[in-house]
């Protein structure tokens, strides 16, 4: 396995996971490794969402102060795993992410040797992470799921969402890279950016301001998932359960998109986290944005205190 400096810079390392073939032709996945200063027992996996990658060194370094070698996944077609062939963020099934997961959590347990493992995933990355993890209950793989804003429903009123599913779901067998009339505004990136009204620099051609279009195949696969939740899921080991205490809804009467979840329905993440299993915490972060380690002072110290405080009450001492 070649292993490069990342384009993050020193102290970060890529490894390229080759994961054969789609109707696209190649498909890669990218792991990023960033290793304490002593060696470690315990790991963690780093998930992210929709238009996104992994870019957030002040987390990686939240888990490192805390004891965890951090490792992050770009997903296939997306950031670093993304290839010019390939339309950007498509898949068929949330389930294609699969083998990916297992290769870089066997990297993590039998190649590296970690005996503890946390899996950490964001929005659509969250919902990923509960369904891999309700897929492997009883194996013993992981230690803890921690979901940041994970993408449990459609931040959109009952008849919207069942309206935009069944869309999906219809143009799928025919015209799965079909663009749907739906997206993220660009007033949550831009709130995000150091370039606009953020403090955060990212690759803006992995991910984008303007975002890249919802195809017909990734919301149906997305819809599946949310309704294997819904019906419940039997992940067997502690959960938490992150989101703000607020939701809104940009527009040009309401830009201010600051202290808020810009993307999800908070209600919804609340009204189905206890679906994900029998031992779910929940905590509510007051002026999170969705991303919520990337909230400003003083919410991001809040999500990082609720996370040692989780951490240290539920994961076997290192």
């Amino acid at each position: 396995m070649d292993v490069t400096e990342d384009v993050l810079g020193p102290g970060y390392e890529a490894m390229e996971l080759p994961m054969g073939r789609d109707a696209e032709g190649e498909v890669v996945a990218t792991l990023v490794r960033r290793r304490g200063t002593e060696r470690s027992r315990r790991a963690v996996l780093y998930l992210h969402g929709f238009v996104d990658y992994f870019f957030q060194r002040h987390l990686a370094d939240f888990y490192a102060g805390l004891g965890f070698d951090f490792y992050a996944l770009d997903l296939r077609k997306y950031g670093r795993s993304l290839r010019p062939h390939q339309t950007p963020n498509h898949i068929d099934s949330l389930s294609d992410y699969f083998p990916e997961i297992d290769e870089a959590v066997r990297i993590v347990r039998d190649v590296d040797g970690h005996g503890t493992l946390v899996l950490n995933g964001h929005s659509t990355g969250g919902l990923t992470a509960a369904l891999w993890a309700d897929r492997v209950s009883g194996r013993g793989l992981v230690d803890g799921v921690v979901l940041n804003s994970p993408f449990l429903d459609i931040a959109e009123p009952l008849v919207m969402r069942k309206l935009g599913a069944g869309l999906a779901r219809a143009l799928r067998p025919r015209f799965p890279k079909a663009k749907l009339p739906a997206g993220v505004s660009d007033l949550y990136p831009r709130s995000l950016h150091r370039d606009h009204d953020g403090e955060w620099e990212f690759d803006l051609e992995w991910k984008p301001i303007l975002g890249f279009p919802v195809r017909a195949a990734w919301l149906a696969a997305v819809r599946r998932g949310q309704l294997r939740v819904h019906q419940g899921l039997g992940i067997d080991v502690p959960v938490l359960v992150m989101a703000s205490s607020r939701s809104v809804r940009p527009s040009r009467r309401a830009r201010d998109v600051t202290g808020a979840d810009a993307v999800l329905n908070v209600e919804h993440i609340v009204r189905w986290a206890p679906r994900l299993g029998p031992h779910v915490t929940l905590v509510r972060i007051d002026g999170g944005l969705h991303d919520l380690v990337l909230s400003a002072e003083p919410a991001r110290g809040r999500v990082f205190a609720e996370l040692t405080r989780w951490t240290n009450g539920y994961l076997p001492a290192p």
